[in-house]
């Protein structure tokens, strides 16, 4: 199919393609002359996966390049999983700080502390550049620079009871794949869009156990069995 087919078949316009293009995040068609090329259904799929990195995962050009960037190369799933997640889940400040880092290796902070003794408590045993240490422990310390001391160590070890069961719950659907090259992009798109998944979940969960431990005032209006109808709250 030509460009003009390709955006017809994904719904995205021939500019937008071309920007895949010049950022790596399509590959190349098939030259059939100096300006025309050939695309077929893994171009197809590849912008579909593009743009649910960049509009449901919320990642920036940069961080899909990468994970597309991954899909095509020879790495092992492991790797794959490494770069999807980095992708998702380095803040900007987390970033621009080990940029800065030095040679010295500062005294670890009380959360750093916290999640290393969780890890070994619950026998995770993981790379020390894996991206989730960093991240879980800026959140424990900036709960407590805040003074909010409510994520005790039970607390914290029912977040990880949680994490576990997300854990095993992505690995069973990348295991249900036959297919190196599926298996692959389940591991991309699942973890990227899996965070999103969950932050969603979350939310709905929430607000249906807030409801429980606090029951609304006389009169409010109760949320009803359609979600589709209803009024919001």
């Amino acid at each position: 199919m030509r460009m003009s087919e390709l955006s017809t078949a994904t719904g995205v316009a021939v500019p937008t393609l071309k920007f895949y293009l010049r950022e790596q995040l399509l590959h190349a068609g098939e030259r059939t002359s100096p300006n025309q090329a050939q695309y077929d259904a893994s171009h197809v799929e590849r912008v579909r996966l593009v743009r649910a990195l960049l509009e449901v995962g919320g990642l920036s050009v940069a961080q899909a390049a990468r994970v597309v960037g991954a899909l095509d190369s020879d790495m092992p799933l492991s790797s794959v999983f490494g770069v999807a997640q980095r992708a998702v889940s380095i803040p900007a400040a987390l970033a621009s700080a080990d940029d800065e880092a030095t040679d010295a290796e500062p005294a670890p902070t009380a959360g750093q502390t916290r999640i290393a003794a969780l890890c070994e408590s619950r026998g995770w045993r993981v790379y020390p550049n894996n991206p989730g240490l960093p991240l879980a422990a800026r959140v424990l310390d900036t709960y407590a620079a805040l003074g909010l001391g409510h994520i005790s160590d039970t607390v914290l070890d029912r977040y990880a009871q949680a994490a576990d069961l997300v854990a095993a719950a992505d690995l069973a659907a990348v295991g249900a794949v036959d297919e190196l090259t599926e298996m692959t992009r389940t591991v991309a798109a699942g973890t990227v869009l899996g965070d999103t998944l969950l932050a969603g979940l979350r939310r709905i969960a929430q607000e249906a156990e807030s409801f429980r431990r606090f029951p609304l005032p006389d009169g409010a209006p109760a949320p009803g069995t359609s979600l589709l109808d209803e009024q919001d709250c």
